[in-house]
């Protein structure tokens, strides 16, 4: 039996977790910090690492305490290296650290994209699980494609040019007076949109399986707001204070967004799956918890479709013990003098020196 905590701390969540085998969730508890960043229709990086200083401590405690465990039980501590904002992750890893350091355990530094594809392992469809997979990330700050070839072993087939998808619903969200965060209140005001409303492009990319979503962005604020008079170009850093066309009918531009984005995401994963032979598409991160895109990869995916529980698409700690039991397991040991990685790509344990 192996015991990992996992420690995630990468972005606007302060989580902690402990997970039994890679698999079973033991506890899994998140602060979140959504009602602070409300106001900046987005995560304000200094308010974010400010609020993990201030939580961690007790989301680690209540996590043990709910796991009915001391550290003396656990195997090791897993903590999130990167990728996620520099602030936020140092709170995470020196704590992680400091437990590592006044605990004896070994410490395991984790990918938070790798975060994400072993959320899988923590649901049902794990016993279904046979390699090679696609795996597509989609979240706030992250539109991953990734072949997992096995444990351990992955190659990254594209990602995105420019906004992530997360990151365009919550923009395109404050463009059109939603609310944040984006995903959900576009998701809710499509629900009463005309899809087709305004045909919006997917963008070309020279990688195949590259995404772009800026342009989708200066679409949405064409076709939705008031445009300048020729000769006035509006002032950058305007667009959310746009004010929107008088007839315009928010649904359909929201329902026609996410249309997009969907097709965009659902093409490039199925055209991957084909070409690297997979057995199954994995969707994850906070972004697989769109309904529309569920909905669409199931329809259109000749293989089956695997998506985590609600609770679990977005960053948790659980996903981080689950990806640094396999990594324990296969021997990742990491010193006290680790440092952060705030663009880490995913790579293979190999690559490691693993």
């Amino acid at each position: 039996m192996t015991l990992i905590l996992g420690i995630e701390s990468s972005c606007d969540e302060t989580a902690a977790a402990v997970v039994r085998d890679g698999r079973t969730i033991l506890s899994n508890v998140v602060a979140s910090q959504i009602d602070l960043h409300a106001p900046y229709g987005g995560v304000f990086p200094e308010v974010a690492s400010r609020a993990h200083v201030e939580v961690i401590g007790a989301v680690v405690h209540q996590a043990m305490d709910e796991a009915g465990l001391t550290y003396a039980d656990l195997d090791a501590v897993a903590v999130t290296r990167g990728p996620g904002l520099a602030g936020s992750l140092l709170v995470g890893v020196n704590y992680a650290k400091g437990l590592a350091f006044a605990s004896g355990l070994p410490l395991v530094g984790v990918n938070h994209l790798e975060g994400h594809i072993y959320s899988l392992w923590l649901t049902e469809a794990a016993d279904k699980l046979a390699f090679p997979l696609v795996c597509l990330i989609v979240s706030g700050g992250h539109t991953e494609l990734v072949l997992v070839r096995d444990h351990g072993r992955y190659e990254h087939l594209g990602g995105t040019q420019d906004d992530a998808a997360g990151e365009a619903f919550d923009k395109v969200a404050r463009l059109l007076h939603l609310g944040y965060p984006g995903g959900p209140a576009i998701q809710k005001a499509a629900a009463g949109g005309n899809a087709k409303a305004h045909p919006f492009a997917k963008a070309r990319t020279d990688a195949p399986y590259d995404f772009s979503f800026s342009g989708l962005k200066t679409a949405v604020l064409r076709a939705a707001t008031v445009q300048p008079r020729p000769g006035q170009p509006r002032q950058r850093g305007e667009e959310s204070e746009a004010p929107l066309k008088p007839d315009l009918r928010v649904a359909d531009v929201a329902a026609s967004f996410q249309r997009a984005v969907v097709m965009a995401l659902v093409d490039k994963t199925l055209q991957a799956a084909r070409e690297f032979g997979a057995t199954a598409i994995l969707l994850a991160g906070g972004v697989s918890a769109n309904k529309a895109l569920r909905e669409e990869m199931g329809k259109a995916s000749p293989l089956p479709v695997y998506t985590p529980p609600l609770h679990l698409c977005t960053d948790n700690a659980a996903m981080i013990a689950a990806a640094g039991t396999q990594r324990f397991l296969q021997g990742q040991r990491d010193g006290l003098d680790m440092d952060v990685q705030p663009m880490w790509p995913i790579i293979s344990l190999e690559a490691m020196g693993g």
